[in-house]
């Protein structure tokens, strides 16, 4: 009786804990289906739920901020089958997290923020169907093979996937863990030297990959028959990417190309590509087995100058072909474009090239039956004939930046799309029955095109040239512009729409702004600076130091107007009858008549052993006492000698000088000066003192 007692406490709590533990999830998770698919996505988790059970069948954890997976979180997830872990934040997982998800079949780890992959994390998922780690930064892969215990593994996405190593061994483990789910690699700052080490990639052969693409690979004669036959027999391959690369030799292989079939690559790009002896490259006729399917082809800044006859008759698949930005030539153009070439090319873009003769152009591309868009922009064309040769389905011509002046019966008629922006045009007087856009900004028109030339025309680009205004007549001549929102879309400048407005509002701002900065100066005293700097300068063309026997006066007496009564009829007397008297130069007696009165204040300086301040608060007030004290000041720094004298006649408040009179401050604060008692016993010894400072 005790013993079934115990089995019934037992088999109690056992569904007592079973039932804890899904309602603790159904808290945090409460989308669960009968099939046991709990859905917690969006929900703003930090971390993976406690509470999970062996019940649990699928568990989606998508787009909520959990950072980090450990080995406890998922231990009791035993039968596990769908595990959606994509948009997080996760950036670190336990080496045993996934143990014991033994049944796992589905696992999304994209578009997190992992940065390496470890082989232990898929060590025991034997039934792992469908694995996702794109949108990852990865900087390692982790050591030995990844994924070489997935023997179920049907689909591995991982999209683009970059790979910078330098060792080719390296390179070729790497490679051995992604050729059956990788669809684009990329290989970056790698050197492909020998056939040895170029054959280590023999592993990609029957890969999925469908875009392989090169930056900053380094490429030998020795290395390229085997590269090519790799990626020949890569059957599932279609795009071949080489960017920034460098090729060292002259395309003369050490041995042959070996294919089967071939090559299944449709598009192939090529851009700035370093050839180093390029001008020694040969005809390349070891790959026209090689070409034969390609659709499109992009070879731009590659020094390309010449395409020999022979592969361009074996593009016979072609109908995209980009040479911009190289040096192909008149004649060169000619040779590649020989007949029989490029029997399908529909679009051909020869922009900045060397091509200087437009007519010689149109000639060599003529036989083109298929040519539809054709680009020549950026070459230097120059003058255009009256007659010239084309396709005869050309559609779209580019001429844009050809230096073409004017427009003549060279262009073909039967276009429908024409591009001449940029050049030097000052008019368009060509008919173009079918012509339904044309381009002509950054031109010299006045005027707008002939409407009667262009029937068809629907779209017109005019900017950017002398056009100021045109009529709504000569709008309306094109009956098949397009009307509407698009033409009031145009962006005017202001000043096209309202001349006259806009230059009368220069003119009253430029008023304003003369007006205000005059206020300004006035106010700052930026005038008394611009008089005192001329004056400044006047007087440093003088001689520097006056001779001592051109000293006529034992001081120039700088003083205001309204002190003049003290001055002239108090100091002068003392000074003057004094024994042995004293000689003073005074501004109204002994300046020069006539002569300007800056030059009067200079001269007098110079040519007195002393400058004597009387100052006051009408001093501080004077604008020519601030001559006279500047003028002292440059001397007593030029010369380097101590010739100003300040006396105070009445006490100064600090407000009272104005800010312009910097020299007087730094004067009274490092100068000692006399100050003019009003106690008549003290004045005597003030005229001694005043005295014997002159005559020292």
């Amino acid at each position: 009786m005790t013993e079934n007692i115990w089995r019934i406490w037992i088999i109690y709590t056992v569904i007592i804990a079973k039932v804890s533990e899904e309602r603790a999830v159904k808290q945090v998770c409460p989308s669960c289906d009968a099939a046991h698919f709990c859905d917690c996505s969006s929900l703003g988790l930090n971390s993976i739920p406690s509470g999970l059970t062996s019940e649990i069948t699928g568990l989606n954890l998508a787009h909520n901020k959990i950072e980090h997976i450990s080995e406890n979180d998922l231990r009791s997830g035993l039968n596990l089958r769908v595990l959606l872990l994509q948009s997080n934040q996760i950036w670190t997982i336990d080496e045993d997290s996934f143990h014991s998800l033994g049944k796992l079949e589905h696992l999304d780890l994209s578009n997190n923020n992992l940065t390496r992959l470890s082989p232990t994390w898929f060590r025991d998922l034997v039934s792992l169907q469908h694995l996702d780690i794109r949108g990852n930064f990865y900087a390692e892969l982790g050591e030995g093979s990844l994924f070489s215990n997935l023997k179920n593994l049907r689909n591995l996405n991982i999209n683009h996937i970059i790979i910078n190593v330098r060792s080719i061994s390296v390179l070729s483990a790497i490679l051995g863990d992604l050729v059956n789910s990788v669809t684009c690699l990329e290989l970056r700052n790698i050197a492909f030297r020998t056939d040895n080490e170029t054959m280590l990639l023999n592993i990609m052969i029957p890969s999925v990959m469908k875009k392989l693409l090169f930056r900053n690979v380094l490429l030998t004669d020795e290395s390229i028959p085997s590269m090519m036959g790799i990626m020949a027999n890569m059957r599932q391959l279609v795009e071949l990417e080489v960017e920034d690369c460098t090729f060292q030799g002259t395309g003369h292989w050490s041995g042959p190309i070996h294919v089967d079939k071939p090559s299944p690559v449709k598009v192939v790009t090529i851009w700035n590509l370093s050839i180093e002896k390029f001008y020694l490259f040969t005809d390349l006729s070891d790959m026209l087995n090689l070409i034969g399917n390609l659709t499109k082809i992009i070879v731009g800044n590659t020094k390309v100058f010449l395409v020999p006859c022979l592969v361009s008759q074996h593009l016979h698949s072609l109908e995209y072909l980009d040479f911009s930005d190289n040096l192909l030539s008149d004649p060169a153009l000619e040779h590649s474009a020989c007949m029989g070439a490029w029997p399908v090319l529909n679009t051909l873009n020869l922009s900045q090239n060397s091509l200087s003769d437009i007519k010689k152009t149109g000639k060599s591309l003529a036989h083109l039956q298929k040519l539809a868009q054709l680009d020549i922009s950026q070459n230097n064309f120059g003058q255009m004939p009256e007659v010239c040769e084309w396709p005869e389905n050309l559609k779209y011509l580019n001429l844009s930046g050809t230096q073409i002046p004017k427009l003549t019966g060279c262009i073909p008629p039967t276009l429908e799309v024409l591009d001449v922006s940029s050049n030097n045009l000052i008019e368009f007087r060509i008919e173009l029955p079918f012509l339904r856009e044309l381009y002509i900004a950054q031109n010299k028109l006045k005027a707008l095109p002939d409407a009667t030339l262009l029937p068809a025309v629907a779209g017109l680009t005019i900017t950017r040239n002398k056009l100021n205004s045109f009529s709504k007549g000569e709008y309306e001549s094109f009956k098949n512009m397009k009307r509407g929102k698009q033409v009031e879309a145009a962006q005017l400048s202001l000043m096209e729409c309202h001349q006259t407005l806009v230059v009368s509002s220069i003119c009253v701002l430029q008023l304003l702004l003369i007006l205000l900065i005059v206020i300004v100066g006035y106010k700052l005293h930026a005038f008394w600076y611009m008089k005192m700097t001329w004056a400044w300068l006047q007087a440093k063309r003088k001689p520097q130091k006056v001779q001592t026997k051109d000293v006529c006066y034992d001081a120039f007496v700088s003083y205001s107007e309204r002190d003049s009564e003290w001055v002239e009829d108090l100091m002068v007397q003392e000074l003057e009858h004094a024994n042995p008297p004293l000689r003073l130069c005074l501004h109204k007696r002994d300046f020069v008549p006539g002569k300007w009165i800056v030059d009067n204040i200079i001269d007098s300086i110079e040519r007195s052993h002393k400058t004597l301040f009387v100052l006051s608060e009408h001093f501080v007030q004077s604008e020519w006492c601030k001559y006279e004290l500047d003028f002292s000041h440059f001397r007593l720094f030029d010369e380097n000698n101590d010739t100003a004298i300040l006396i105070l006649l009445e006490p100064i408040r600090g407000k009272a000088i104005p800010k312009r009179f910097c020299k007087l401050r730094k004067l009274m604060n490092t100068k000692t000066y006399l100050e003019w008692p009003l106690e008549e016993v003290q004045q005597q010894v003030f005229w001694s003192t005043l005295k014997e400072t002159l005559m020292s």
